[in-house]
């Protein structure tokens, strides 16, 4: 009976999956829909939970509380040495607020980058995901920001070769905390529409400073940035705020530490 439940579970969510899809712009292909047997999706939560225990949002005893499960039994299921129950995997979905359609395999949408109408739909998302999230999910999009198509394809990429095969295009909200440094230019809760596929430091026009989303924990901050005897300078634009340093570690880029460049910010009115 659990088993059945649950593939009604993974049967609904491909057809939440697929409307959500159909509605942005255009039907999807039934080639690229996602297709995920129970051992898959098994391994898609293991996955899904180191991702977030690597990136610093969850720990091994935090879900053990969440959970009620012990550390070891966690571990083990972490580092493929047991299997997880129905049962088990249902209290961990519902700790992480996740869902079924959360693990099924990732669909790039071409639509979004080149909507029909000429317009494209880029997702709102928040800062954790804009982050650390390759592809973006339809659970994650918080609201869709629509832009001319012929202005993001006009915009030029300077990516490393990992930041390729990322979403390209995501936007977030600025809290009205994060503005003041910024100000006039970032005003509280603006919208800025971040260039994942530029995390590069070179200027993108020579006689102006890149504004970046820059990573600092989970959240982002908006500054101008310079890299210098390997630490990253933080510059606000507004002078009445301090300069601020994030220590680079040896083996790690400067261009990890940037969400993208932000290449439209929405001020409210």
């Amino acid at each position: 009976m659990r088993l059945f439940l649950y593939f009604v579970k993974y049967v609904n969510a491909l057809i939440v999956l697929r409307e959500e899809m159909r509605q942005d712009f255009v039907s999807l292909p039934a080639a690229n829909f996602p297709q995920m047997n129970f051992t898959q999706m098994h391994e898609h939560l293991r996955l899904e939970l180191l991702r977030r225990i690597q990136r610093g949002t969850l720990s091994v005893s935090l879900l053990g509380r969440q959970t009620g499960f012990g550390q070891a039994h966690l571990s083990n299921f972490l580092h493929s040495r047991r299997q997880l129950s129905l049962e088990a995997m249902d209290r961990i979905l519902a700790a992480q607020h996740l869902t079924v359609a959360d693990l099924l395999p990732s669909v790039q949408r071409p639509e979004r980058l080149s909507g029909s109408d000429g317009v494209c739909a880029v997702p709102v998302v928040s800062h954790a995901v804009a982050l650390f999230e390759p592809v973006i999910r339809p659970t994650v999009i918080q609201s869709l920001l629509h832009l001319p198509a012929a202005a993001l394809e006009s915009v030029h990429s300077r990516a490393s070769g990992a930041r390729r095969a990322w979403e390209r295009f995501v936007a977030v909200r600025v809290a009205a905390a994060d503005a003041p440094p910024m100000e006039p230019l970032l005003l509280p809760e603006a919208i800025a529409l971040i260039d994942r596929h530029y995390n590069s430091l070179l200027p993108y026009r020579p006689d102006r400073a890149n504004l970046y989303a820059v990573r600092q924990g989970s959240h982002l901050t908006f500054r101008y940035v310079d890299f210098i005897a390997s630490r990253l300078v933080l510059r606000p634009h507004n002078l009445a705020f301090p300069v601020s340093v994030i220590e680079v570690d040896p083996g790690e880029s400067p261009s990890e530490l940037l969400a993208g460049r932000v290449a439209l910010i929405l001020n409210e009115l």
